[in-house]
């Protein structure tokens, strides 16, 4: 099934999807896993040139003709900032999900299956993802709130948020993009933060089992926990040891920015997150 939508309208699709591809400019995008019946697409707002949905085999689209997935980071058309579309799916939790947007937001939660995001200009919420994901945006903000699978986000100049992550991978790279995590990680995690200019805060529990070696060339440093080592007064300073039994490896890098590695106490006695960094 190919057809053009030009005004709001909702539609269903009974047959089987299994991946959903989005590409849209200005506006917003919601993609929500659900438990049974068919997908769904609901557009609220349209402006400028209609989106097509295309069905090929158990592949839904919804998408710009003239924006392609390999294009979406370097396409450029200043008639095209004119566009708006405002759209909301709910496809089968297991879906792989491809969402790409400029100038727009993308919500994407309940996702066990792959989820995998571009964007432009344009923040991101990840919520309940229990799949691999991976976010690359440029001058876009990542939030990422109890996601469980393995997570790569790659920035630019946006920041980085997670909380509550439990993946047992973790790896963020970003220019001058800031990162705040509040993470859990399970024996054997992998953590890998990298930034040249941004700061990075991590918070793990009291009793956490992890690696550490965070590092940065001329950023202040500040560690919550004593049995921690903080080495360097001048230049590169360095915190590294191990938290409890160790299991996971936590590595944090950057040039310029500051690095603190807080404590979670225990829940029963946390105060919000926000208000710690």
């Amino acid at each position: 099934m190919d057809r053009t939508v030009t005004e709001p309208g909702t539609f269903e699709f009974e047959d089987t999807v299994d991946t959903l591809c989005v590409r849209i400019v200005g506006g917003a995008v919601n993609v929500v896993g659900v438990d049974e019946g068919p997908a769904r697409l609901e557009v609220t707002e349209i402006d400028g040139p209609p989106l097509k949905i295309e069905r090929r085999g158990s592949t839904l689209t919804v998408a710009y003709d003239d924006l392609s997935w390999k294009g979406l980071l370097k396409w450029h058309d200043r008639h095209g900032w004119r566009r708006r579309a405002v759209i909301s799916l709910a496809v089968p939790q297991g879906t792989s999900v491809e969402v790409g947007v400029i100038g727009a937001g993308a919500v994407i939660s309940g996702i066990s299956g792959s989820t995998v995001v571009q964007g432009v200009n344009g923040d991101t919420t990840l919520v309940g993802l229990t799949g691999p994901v991976k976010a690359n945006t440029v001058g876009g903000n990542v939030e990422a709130q109890s996601v469980s699978g393995d997570l790569r986000v790659n920035t630019v100049s946006g920041d980085l948020t997670v909380v509550e992550g439990s993946g047992s991978e973790v790896r963020a790279d970003s220019v001058s993009g800031s990162m705040v995590l509040d993470l859990d990680p399970s024996a054997g995690a992998q953590i890998q933060l990298t930034t040249v200019s941004g700061e990075i805060a991590i918070r793990i529990p009291e009793q956490g089992d992890a690696d550490v070696d965070a590092n940065t060339t001329s950023g202040h440093v500040s560690c919550a926990f004593e049995e921690l080592q903080v080495t360097g007064l001048w230049g590169v300073k360095r915190i590294s040891g191990r938290v409890g039994s160790g299991g996971a490896k936590l590595k944090a890098t950057t040039v310029s920015g500051a690095i603190a590695l807080l404590r979670r106490p225990p829940l029963e006695d946390a105060p919000s997150f926000r208000k710690d960094i």
